[in-house]
């Protein structure tokens, strides 16, 4: 019997090779729920308008800073380039995973958080100590804080998910040790970063369905604490002060430089109209509007992109939100819920808040726009929460449908091959 021709089986070696790759990426990439595809893709979406808008919004603020137009761009862009895979490699880890690092995260990333507090490497920013600076790396320690706590909270409320009705044995405890992790937060006067990740603790217990009548007292603590926060500091006095002030534009100096960011917030929102100057036009970021690429970078969307680019951002968020809903309504298990509810209060809630701020619904509070605004670690940390939200959102079915169709493309093949 002739020897086929070493091309030929050659060919036939590389054909081998490829449908097994093929084979090996259909695994990796196997057809997820409906959810998980609109989660993910909504973020993707959010990310890359997000690179879109910082560049545009940071380029003067780049070049008078560092001399470079594209500087705060290109630190964005790498770290999305690190989230977004860090965010597709927690979405393939199972619950068991995030159960089992679930204390030694909340620990270790108190550690530098306590840092920030107690030591000199603590850098003050706008009045709040929340950035830690390690050789020529900086980060703020608290946006770890909360992917930590997000983990932990699905840990400790699936171990008592028998006891959340009851508010010393069940709800106490999270509140505790939750509570323990934000208070060193606080510590560094970061009341923005507060009262989300608060938002997020109590938010969670509430949608996973702890009793709001066992809510209410830890709410009210948390209310008269915000105060008591917010009024200790000549800094927040004034921002509120001046955000109840209804003749901000003509009061003092000093009300007026306080309300010198949200009037020019108000202003290019203002400016951009239906349709908006254009993308890369706006003039409150030629050093008129402060934060223009983080905090405020949604008046810079309103003004380049006009009250269309708006609400299309603001109807990402909705659809955002929708995606979590249908994760949270589809979970089989206590932690995906848990995990699910937290990451869509940390996510929508600050969202709505930022949004807000611009808008002059809120007083300045100093959070940004998640996904959007410039920050490294805020976007790095919010990728790997959503991370693991798809994680829990992979349809566990999948693998048999998939081994189904694979059986019944082989049986056809057999059929075709006989006949």
């Amino acid at each position: 019997m002739a020897t086929p021709p070493r091309s030929t089986r050659r060919q036939k070696a590389d054909q081998q090779g490829v449908s097994a790759a093929r084979i090996r990426l259909g695994r990796v990439f196997r057809v997820e729920s409906a959810d998980y595809f609109l989660l993910l893709g909504t973020t993707l979406f959010l990310v890359v308008l997000g690179l879109v808008m910082v560049l545009s919004a940071s380029l003067v603020e780049s070049y008078l800073e560092d001399g470079g137009l594209l500087d705060q761009a290109v630190r964005q862009g790498v770290f999305a380039i690190i989230g977004i895979p860090a965010m597709l490699i927690a979405s393939r880890m199972p619950e068991r995973f995030w159960m089992r690092i679930a204390w030694p995260a909340l620990i270790i990333t108190c550690i530098p958080q306590l840092l920030v507090v107690a030591t000199d490497l603590g850098i003050e920013d706008g009045g709040n100590t929340n950035w830690l600076r390690i050789g020529p790396v900086q980060f703020q320690p608290s946006e770890f804080i909360k992917v930590a706590l997000v983990i932990w909270l699905g840990l400790i409320v699936t171990k008592k998910q028998d006891k959340l009705g009851d508010f010393t044995h069940g709800v106490l405890p999270i509140l505790l040790v939750g509570g323990g992790a934000i208070g060193l937060v606080l510590l560094g006067g970061d009341l923005g970063t507060v009262m989300i990740m608060g938002a997020m603790l109590l938010g969670a217990l509430f949608l996973i369905g702890v009793r709001l009548r066992l809510l209410l007292l830890p709410i009210v603590v948390a209310v008269v604490g915000f105060v008591i926060v917010a009024f200790s500091s000549e800094n927040r006095m004034r921002r509120i002060m001046s955000f109840v002030d209804s003749n901000c534009d003509t009061g003092s100096a000093d009300t007026l430089n306080s309300c010198w960011q949200v009037m020019h917030g108000t202003y290019a929102l203002a400016n951009g109209g239906v349709f908006g100057v254009g993308l890369g036009n706006s003039a409150a970021k030629w050093s008129w509007l402060p934060a223009a690429d983080n905090d405020f970078i949604f008046a810079i969307i309103g003004e380049e992109l006009g009250l269309i680019g708006a609400i299309v951002v603001i109807g990402l968020f909705v659809l955002l939100a929708v995606a979590f809903a249908r994760v949270l309504r589809s979970s089989r298990t206590m932690f995906a819920k848990t995990v699910t509810a937290a990451v869509m209060v940390w996510v929508i809630g600050q969202a709505c808040v930022n949004i807000g701020v611009v808008l002059g619904v809120f007083p300045v509070l100093g959070v940004p726009l998640p996904l959007v605004s410039a920050g490294g670690t805020a976007l790095l940390t919010t990728l790997v929460a959503i991370g693991v939200v798809l994680s829990v959102a992979r349809d566990p079915e999948a693998p048999a449908r998939a081994a189904a169709r694979a059986a019944a493309r082989r049986a056809r093949a057999s059929e075709r091959a006989a006949r």
